[in-house]
C-alpha cells in the first residue's frame, strides 16, 4: 500500500483534482503524509515541517488535516484515546500498533472482509480495523 504521489507537482494536481486549493502549507503537509509511513500525529508533522516552514502553526496543521479528512483524502486514526494519527491511504485496510515501540503498520485486508454487509440496513460511513500487539521487529529484539 502507499500513496503514489512522489513529487510536489503530483501532490498539487491531486489536491486540485479533489477540489482543494493547493496552498504552500497544504502541499507540504500532504507531501509529508504521502512520503511517510509512520501515521504521524499533528505534533510529529509540526516538528518535521517547522524546520522548513518556520511560520507554520499547529492550528494550520489541524485545519488542513480537517479539510483533508472532510475531502476524504486522509483518515484520522484513533487507535489510542490520547492521540490521533493521520493516514493518506484511503483504501480499506487495517492498522497494527506495536505495544513495545509504538509503531503503526498498514495491514492489507481481504476484499471479502472489507466489503462485508452490515445487517439491518445500516449505512456505513467509516470502517476501522485496529490490531495491537508486538511487531516483528520488537519480537526479533526480544529473541536475541
Amino acid at each position: 500500500m502507499g500513496t503514489q504521489l512522489n513529487s510536489i507537482e503530483s501532490v498539487k494536481e491531486y489536491l486540485i483534482d479533489k477540489g482543494i486549493n493547493p496552498s504552500f502549507q497544504r502541499l507540504k503537509i500532504y507531501e509529508y503524509l504521502a512520503k511517510t509511513i509512520t501515521h504521524p500525529t499533528v505534533e510529529m508533522i509540526f516538528t518535521e515541517l517547522a524546520k522548513e516552514i518556520p511560520t507554520l502553526s499547529k492550528t494550520t496543521i489541524y485545519n488542513t488535516l480537517n479539510l483533508f479528512q472532510n475531502s476524504g483524502i486522509v483518515s484520522g486514526l484513533t487507535i489510542d484515546a490520547n492521540e490521533i494519527r493521520y493516514d493518506p491511504e484511503t483504501r480499506v485496510h487495517a492498522h497494527f500498533k506495536c505495544f513495545k515501540c509504538g509503531s503503526i503498520f498498514d495491514i492489507p485486508v481481504e476484499p471479502s472482509y472489507a466489503d462485508m454487509v452490515i445487517a439491518e440496513e445500516h449505512e456505513v460511513k467509516e470502517r476501522h480495523f485496529y490490531l495491537k500487539g508486538t511487531c516483528k521487529n520488537c519480537l526479533k529484539a526480544i529473541e536475541t
